[in-house]
């Protein structure tokens, strides 16, 4: 039963990781490079991105589920392997819920982020905010390959 979990802790973490890979390299330059407009591919971009927040905090509840059935004990949770995936959670959970919400509300009171003007409070305000999604974004990224590591090390003992 430990390996099952073990398994379950591995795979939440590798789709959790995988799928945030995915978005980076395959679907975010694909949609800007075939859809027509920025704005119908920062739109999808945008769709995909809060599923994949909503599969990294299902991937986050699992791994911790299965930790704790594997290990029966909270303190397991203070091992590097788990704050890192806290880390992950908060970032997903800060972006999803604090950034993505106000880019579309932001995109929705412009129109069209392409035609605002880039010195309009507005515009100034998404790019802000743009930038800042994809901090937190790539702060899930690092913090996936820490968590990846830290398991594959505590796996090894």
């Amino acid at each position: 039963m430990s390996t099952v979990l073990r398994s379950l802790e591995f795979l939440s973490l590798s789709l959790w990781l995988g799928g945030g890979i995915f978005l980076s390299l395959v679907v975010a330059p694909g949609a800007f490079a075939v859809l027509p407009g920025r704005d119908l591919a920062g739109s999808m971009v945008g769709y995909v991105l809060g599923c994949l927040h909503i599969l990294g905090m299902i991937c986050g509840v699992v791994f911790f589920a299965a930790r704790l059935a594997r290990t029966r004990s909270f303190a397991s949770f203070a091992a590097p392997v788990a704050l890192a995936v806290v880390l992950m959670l908060a970032l997903t959970v800060a972006s999803q819920y604090g950034v993505t919400s106000r880019l579309a509300r932001l995109r929705t009171e412009m129109g069209s982020v392409q035609n605002t003007p880039e010195d309009n409070p507005l515009r100034r305000e998404f790019d802000r905010l743009h930038r800042l999604s994809v901090q937190l974004e790539s702060g899930v990224l690092l913090g996936g390959l820490a968590a990846i590591y830290l398991l594959t090390r505590e796996a090894a003992r």
